[in-house]
């Protein structure tokens, strides 16, 4: 498992984006899907339904890449590779803080609708094997304005 810099930690602690997370169907091919996350002591968090095909994908093919970053510029953020699991117990436990991460609390009504489904989610872990960083603050300076108050990693 990749050890991560505090400011790396910091980094996803702070930025609230979906995790692109990357893995293999049974065919063989590649497939990216976007996943709520949080990232807790060296490990990234992600729910979905038990009857999710990425939980298929992962139980059958348990290495995958993921990306942390934002679209608008400047462009930076962190990618890397590891190797995911699938949590059955913790499931709802981590739904219930990406709602509260993602949505604020628990009472909008997309939080009520997960949670009334909150059994059926599994948590996906990633343990990171290794982790990259890129920032292109510096170069986009002069043409993006407020480049350099987005958060990016270090």
């Amino acid at each position: 498992m990749a050890t991560i810099a505090a400011s790396l930690e910091a980094y996803l602690r702070r930025v609230v984006v979906p995790i692109r997370l990357a893995c293999l169907t049974e065919s063989g091919w590649p497939l990216v899907v976007s996943l709520w996350y949080l990232y807790r002591d060296g490990q990234l968090f992600c729910a979905t339904r038990s009857t999710a095909r990425v939980v298929a994908y992962l139980r059958h093919a348990p290495r995958c890449g993921f990306e942390v970053a934002a679209d608008q510029p400047p462009y930076c953020g962190v990618r890397g590779y590891g190797v995911a699991t699938i949590d059955e117990a913790m499931g709802p436990e981590i739904l219930e803080a990406l709602l509260v991460r993602y949505l604020g609390d628990l009472d909008k009504p997309l939080a009520q609708r997960l949670l009334a489904q909150g059994a059926r989610e599994v948590a996906i872990v990633i343990a990171p094997v290794r982790v990259f960083t890129w920032n292109y603050t510096e170069r986009m300076r002069d043409s993006v304005p407020g480049a350099l108050d987005k958060p990016c990693p270090e």
